[in-house]
């Protein structure tokens, strides 16, 4: 009696049951988080979150072999969710060309935001969207030598200038 496993030395001794608070439950999306609540605190909804969590950035926004890449690439593994980057409406959400499966949100101040490559869409042209609301599931559809979000940013509109995913985040304070 008292002796461990295969007769070596005495079992450790028990731990004492963990007393006072719980630990809040991770959010299930980025924008989750906003909506727990701190004794006499209420935190801000975020005004925009990254479109995809724990994936590397494997290609940047700019000109390459005389091309522009219009957006930014985000691996990460298929079936990753991904999000809507600030609120808006959904302007289209299905097949597009060189992206196998697309959707396209419009924000309030006429920005679009496009999400490309994607395994399966899981929202509807026309439905209202807030930022972090999960849109999608990454995947590797159309163009694409991998699983991956490729991000891009139209300003003023679907048909407007595409800029750099990356700056126009953090001018909206998310951290990339």
């Amino acid at each position: 009696p008292g002796r461990g496993p295969r007769g070596r030395g005495r079992w450790p001794p028990a731990r004492p049951a963990r007393r006072g608070r719980r630990r809040p439950r991770p959010a299930r999306s980025p924008a989750a988080a906003w909506r727990w609540r701190r004794p006499g605190r209420r935190l801000a909804r975020p005004k925009a979150v990254l479109p995809v969590q724990g994936a590397r950035l494997s290609s940047g926004f700019g000109y390459r072999w005389g091309t522009l890449h219009g957006g930014v690439d985000f691996a990460a593994p298929m079936g990753t969710p991904e999000y809507a980057a600030m609120d808006g409406v959904v302007v289209r959400a299905g097949a597009a060309s060189g992206f196998g499966l697309a959707v396209y949100v419009q924000h309030e101040n006429g920005d679009v935001t496009v999400y490309g490559h994607m395994q399966e869409i899981l929202v509807a042209e026309g439905q209202t969207v807030k930022a972090g609301d999960t849109i999608a599931l990454l995947g590797n559809r159309g163009q694409s030598t991998g699983p991956h979000l490729h991000f891009e940013v139209h300003v003023g509109g679907i048909d407007g200038e595409r800029v750099d995913p990356l700056a126009w985040l953090r001018d909206r304070g998310v951290q990339v």
